[in-house]
């Protein structure tokens, strides 16, 4: 059994978003993919994205992190 956390949030600040973001990682060495290396994993993440969804755009991806062990 594992706990699971998933937060999708926007902020108006880049600031803020790259806070949530500094904790995330700050907390990444605990965290742990699920069967990882198999074929149904699932590999815990935390993506920084600028979503300009609000202007009839696409995101545009800035960060990507991935816990994996292996």
């Amino acid at each position: 059994m594992k706990y699971r956390v998933r937060i999708d949030l926007s902020f108006n600040s880049e600031a803020d978003a790259r806070s949530l973001v500094a904790y995330a990682k700050s907390l990444s060495s605990k965290a742990v993919s699920i069967n990882e290396g198999q074929p149904n994993e699932e590999i815990a993440f935390c993506d920084l994205e600028i979503c300009r969804h609000d202007e009839g755009l696409p995101c545009t991806h800035l960060e990507r992190l991935e816990v994996r062990k292996g």
